[in-house]
């Protein structure tokens, strides 16, 4: 696509993960509320964590974005909300964030 500029359809789209789903016209603007509704009931600060890796390794060659990755995990884990969720996870309950 990016050399020739040829355009593809939706379902190619989805098939090659360039979008998340696809759903008729008329189901869009459910769906994308559905979609930022679940996004919205995250932690704030796992989000904002894992958005500034994905921007950081993005330039990174493979070997050193994997590096980064899991260090980052790694660290991450250890944050309170990361705690809260995993345990909400294994209690199968809803998790109370912190933002911590």
């Amino acid at each position: 696509m990016l050399f020739t500029g040829e355009l593809i359809d939706a379902n190619r789209a989805a098939d090659w993960g360039l979008v998340n789903r696809v759903v008729p016209a008329g189901q869009l603007r459910a769906e994308t509320l559905k979609l930022a509704g679940r996004i919205a009931e995250a932690s704030d600060l796992v989000l904002a964590l894992g958005k500034q890796a994905y921007y950081t390794q993005i330039d990174l060659d493979q070997p050193k974005a994997y590096a980064y990755a899991k260090e980052v995990m790694s660290m991450n884990s250890l944050a309170q909300d990361a705690q809260e969720g995993m345990a909400a996870f294994l209690e199968k309950r809803t998790p109370g964030w912190t933002g911590r």
